[in-house]
């Protein structure tokens, strides 16, 4: 059996992928297998000495401390792409909201007084304040193209707008999946310099925060709007707020509501929307418990965001799985434990990524605590179970 701890409320479609008669989820295991959780801090966390794996039900990963739990052998999944609707929705909302002026609009309507004849009469009058623009023929530059950024780029095109995008570790999959009428910007200025829209789809780490500051947004387009659903730190709100009072920025769009932007008219906060979806929260949680379920029972990793991805068809008689270090001669080390404990190897799969690596095995035979004890013995070698 093994021991899931839930933080937040994950939904039931995604723990129901969890079947009971192997895996007891409860939200007061105390020292579980894995946990699932949305946006709860764990950076303050004590961890638990027999976790193996977290699940984090979205994208984002700013709110688990992945190195730490890297350094302790344990992996960390999230779930890209399966909130990548609900943002992309919000993100077109948000560039209608600012480019037809609709939330000045509404405001003005609301306060409108008198009979409905007068309350026509100056609606009429007062309209003029609020003439927006259209989305066709306008440029929007999307700043990282992954899940999220592909099918708001996509959609942009069916838009009839011209989409002009920004990423240099895009992957093959992102690529197959973005249209071809995206044109590729070699730097962010360069994307900045063309665009009339920008929206951000970056992690926030040291090289992505204040992305955009009073630098960039003095290259950019007179009138230019910008959309942050991503990581609030992305955009420098300070120098975003200096370009709005001079009129060389038109609007900001954000889902992460701070004091200062509060009081701006030519700010739209909202309060964290982009996943909040009925039908992202179920993909999310899905996409969690599907991958938890696989590594836990057959040592599998995909959508890991600290280990490299292992994929290996089981064979043999057992499994064995092993998160290590990065080090030179591991393999070797690894290979001698399993001779020197008279074992066979029947095949493995062996993949690092930056300083960490992963060792999938299958023996030909039963495999005792003593190989697992020979394993833990090694130098760099972080965890070691049979799967």
């Amino acid at each position: 059996m093994f021991n899931i701890k839930t933080i937040n409320n994950i939904s039931d479609k995604g723990l129901s992928r969890l079947p009971a008669d192997t895996f007891i989820v409860n939200p007061d295991i105390d020292n579980p297998d894995a946990i699932i959780l949305r946006s709860q801090n764990l950076h303050d966390m004590d961890i638990p000495v027999n976790l193996k794996v977290v699940g984090r039900a979205g994208a984002g990963t700013n709110n688990v401390p992945v190195e730490q739990l890297g350094e302790q052998g344990v992996v960390v999944f999230n779930a890209p792409g399966a909130n990548a609707n609900a943002v992309k929705e919000l993100v077109i909302a948000g560039m209608l909201l600012a480019c037809r002026n609709i939330c000045q609009a509404w405001q003005y309507a609301a306060t409108v007084e008198g009979t409905d004849k007068e309350q026509n009469k100056a609606v009429e009058a007062g309209k003029k304040k609020y003439v927006g623009y259209e989305l066709p023929g306008r440029t929007l530059g999307v700043i990282g193209l992954g899940a999220i950024g592909v099918e708001i780029a996509n959609v942009a095109v069916a838009l009839g707008m011209r989409v002009i995008g920004f990423d240099p570790t895009i992957t093959v999959k992102s690529a197959w999946r973005m249209s071809a009428n995206v044109e590729e910007m070699a730097t962010v200025d360069e994307l900045l310099k063309q665009a009339d829209f920008v929206t951000f789809h970056v992690p926030l780490i040291d090289a992505t925060r204040d992305l955009l500051n009073a630098k960039h947004i003095a290259n950019m387009k007179q009138g230019a709007v910008i959309l942050n659903f991503a990581r609030h730190g992305i955009v420098n709100d300070d120098a975003v707020l200096a370009a709005l009072e001079t009129g060389k920025l038109n609007a900001y769009v954000c889902d992460f509501p701070a004091e200062k932007l509060k009081r701006n008219d030519h700010v739209i906060t909202l309060p964290h929307l982009g996943a909040s979806t009925a039908e992202a929260e179920e993909n999310c949680a899905i996409m969690v418990a599907d991958q938890i379920k696989d590594y836990l029972q057959n040592g599998n990793i995909k959508n890991s965001v600290n280990f490299p991805e292992v994929n290996l068809p089981r064979g043999g008689h057992s499994r064995v799985a092993l998160t290590h270090k990065n080090m030179p001669d591991m393999i070797a080390k690894i290979s001698t434990a399993v001779g020197d404990a008279g074992y066979n190897i029947f095949h493995m799969r062996n993949e690092s990524r930056n300083e960490l690596a992963y060792t999938l095995m299958d023996i030909e035979s039963e495999v005792g605590d003593d190989l697992i004890e020979k394993f833990v013995a090694i130098d760099g070698v972080l965890k070691a179970r049979k799967v």
